[in-house]
């Protein structure tokens, strides 16, 4: 079976947007080389999108993080320009509103991926979250993170992300002061 490369939320407002930050918009060309390797291997990409709605400050998630971000069809909420590009309609894509998505396990659940990557942002929030699910949706799937392909902008809490990513079994690649 082929492999899968999830890009999570790599949108315009975690870039340069309501909650962009130094060093997100770094990213762009080597997630969309990693897109391009899937590619040309004859490997799957899925995407998922924070959505929100007008009313995200009345929700969980906005009154414990007061920032409107990636409200359904404003500039922040779409794919950054070069990674949109590289979107296939036979791509999965999903919108979700929480840091995971049920929708992503649920259709996992029904695969055979033998290997899954992440990539994306923000690493201690929705690529940590989705991790989970797909564990929860594979887990026997050898699942693969590859730490130049996704940032934080709390350096700390981006650390202890990729420590419990590791905890889970989750093969951390090129991690700065670990590993080649």
């Amino acid at each position: 079976m082929a492999n899968l490369l999830i890009v999570v939320d790599f949108q315009k407002d975690f870039i340069d947007g309501a909650l962009g930050f130094p060093g997100a918009e770094a990213l762009t060309g080597p997630i969309v080389e990693r897109i391009r390797e899937y590619r040309r291997r004859g490997d799957d990409v899925a995407f998922t999108v924070d959505t929100h709605g007008p009313d995200y400050l009345q929700t969980q998630e906005g009154r414990n993080l007061p920032v409107p971000h990636c409200i359904r069809e404003s500039e922040g909420w779409y794919l950054q320009d070069q990674v949109a590009r590289q979107v296939l309609d036979s791509d999965e894509l999903f919108c979700k509103a929480a840091f995971p998505s049920l929708e992503l396990a649920q259709w996992l659940e029904e695969s055979e991926y033998e290997q899954v990557e992440l990539c994306g942002l923000v690493s201690h929030l929705c690529v940590l979250a989705n991790a989970v699910m797909v564990r929860a949706a594979l887990p026997e799937a050898r699942l693969v993170l590859d730490a130049r392909l996704t940032a934080s902008p709390d350096p700390v809490l981006h650390e202890k992300a990729l420590d419990l990513l590791e905890a889970m079994f989750v093969t951390v690649t090129h991690r700065e002061g670990r590993q080649p």
